[in-house]
């Protein structure tokens, strides 16, 4: 009864209407996958080796996968509505909890399983949350809750195989063998979640609104790069050092060359993509969404990491002043860098792929660029490699902006007079809002009326 009370007091859950844009609460809510990203981030930067490369990328693929069925809940349901944010609240300390003790998720299997067993047990609440929130806003469409038991399965077996991978390598004797029955036991939850979205297929699943489904991962890509800035500035130990020419070259490349990349993908691909979102309708419109946004933006975040950790050890070596200016850049900090922005631009070239139905080869040319500049940015000094992958990242969009004038143009035209047009409305819906007595005397809000 209480339950009951609090929830008609909160208000009931929303559906989320076709024309639907992301709610703030949405935005709230991924600060805290900021942090999970971060934390990915400054876990793999302490020790940088392919295990653990390879361990980031498994918790980097559960945690997307998370945010993929918060996605999915969010198309159908505002979260920011009713007695929702409440129950949200909960999703978010169970993430924060999750992120805290992903660092002890691949620590040495000897030791007390209490890190990996916050991980399991917060993996379990934050896809519980989820599944109770759809069963609840899918009562009036057995359909929907027959769908969402096929799944019960994966969240079921995902987390008994993360309760495993915490409290059975620590019953084996031998070292390498409980890592390699660790690591085998996280790659199996990876191949489970994201087999499972492909078996299940796209029928019987609805996206009520295509827009509000493009701006979400979106605006998750901005916060992406956004956190890689904050790596690079923070793990570059440029705090609380002397301020040097060649640190503020260091951070003038890091922000140009990240704002290359936002550029490439929000400039023409992304709202193309988008128009081509809402054009699909049913199942394609599903399966569009599962494979372009769900799976191969997990490959452009995964290139954003991998070419954070990069620039945070050659920007490292730039604020260094043991390093000598012309000494060549040594670890792993040149194929990290190169190579990450060679995988974000890679899981670019497939989204356009799936979406446009088009290959760009200035795409295909700069990842292949990108590659063969490895061996060279190896023998650079750091601050000349860091210059040379700027230079090739504004190299792809200035060559863009020369070849694909003319269908940028008029995309950007299309986009423009959508936003003019969905303004006016606003503007013409608002006018109600305004008060306007007949007559004002002084002192009273005279003044023109505000638009």
């Amino acid at each position: 009864m209480g339950g009951h009370r609090w929830r008609d007091r909160l208000g009931p859950a929303v559906s989320v209407a076709p024309g639907a844009r992301v709610d703030k609460f949405e935005i709230f809510f991924d600060l805290v996958f900021v942090f999970s990203f971060f934390i990915i981030t400054r876990a793999t930067a302490m020790n940088i080796t392919g295990s653990s490369l390879l361990h980031a990328m498994l918790v980097l693929a559960v945690l997307w996968w998370c945010w993929v069925i918060h996605s999915v809940v969010a198309a159908r349901v505002r979260l920011g509505e009713g007695f929702v944010p409440v129950l949200m609240v909960v999703g978010m300390a169970a993430l924060f909890c999750f992120a805290l003790s992903l660092p002890q998720a691949f620590s040495d299997p000897r030791q007390t399983p209490a890190g990996p067993m916050v991980v399991a047990i917060s993996y379990l609440v934050i896809r519980g949350v989820h599944l109770l929130l759809y069963w609840h806003v899918a009562q009036e469409r057995p359909g929907e809750r027959r769908l969402l038991l096929r799944y019960c399965p994966e969240v079921m077996l995902s987390t008994i195989l993360l309760l495993a991978a915490a409290l059975v390598p620590p019953r084996i004797g031998d070292l390498d063998t409980a890592m390699m029955v660790r690591d085998l036991l996280w790659l199996s939850v990876v191949v489970l979640q994201y087999g499972s979205g492909l078996v299940a297929g796209a029928w019987g699943w609805t996206i009520e609104s295509a827009e509000h489904w493009t701006e979400r991962y979106d605006l998750i890509l901005i916060i992406a790069l956004g956190e890689s800035i904050i790596s690079v500035g923070v793990g570059g130990n440029l705090l609380g050092q002397p301020v040097t020419w060649e640190a503020v070259a260091a951070a003038v490349c890091g922000i140009v060359f990240t704002a290359a990349l936002w550029w490439a993908h929000y400039d023409v691909i992304g709202p193309a993509a988008r128009i081509a979102q809402h054009a699909a309708l049913g199942r394609p419109r599903v399966a569009m969404a599962r494979d372009a946004y769900a799976y191969l933006y997990l490959v452009m975040i995964a290139g954003i990491i991998l070419f954070a950790l990069g620039a945070e050890e050659i920007v490292r070596q730039v604020a260094d002043t043991h390093v000598g200016l012309r000494e060549p850049t040594h670890g792993p900090g040149v194929p990290l860098l190169f190579g990450g922005v060679a995988c974000y631009f890679g899981g670019g070239i497939l989204f356009q792929l799936r979406t446009l139905r088009t290959l760009s080869w200035t795409r295909v040319g700069v990842v292949v660029v990108l590659g063969a500049a490895i061996p060279l940015g190896a023998i650079l000094p750091a601050l000349a490699a860091l210059a040379l992958l700027t230079l090739i990242c504004v190299g792809l969009v200035a060559v863009e902006v020369v070849v694909m004038a003319d269908s940028r143009r008029a995309l950007r035209e299309a986009v423009f007079r959508e936003k003019a047009t969905h303004e006016a409305h606003e503007v013409e819906f608002r006018a109600a809002w305004h008060d306007q007595p007949e007559e004002r005397g002084p002192g009273r809000g005279g003044g023109t009326r505000p638009a």
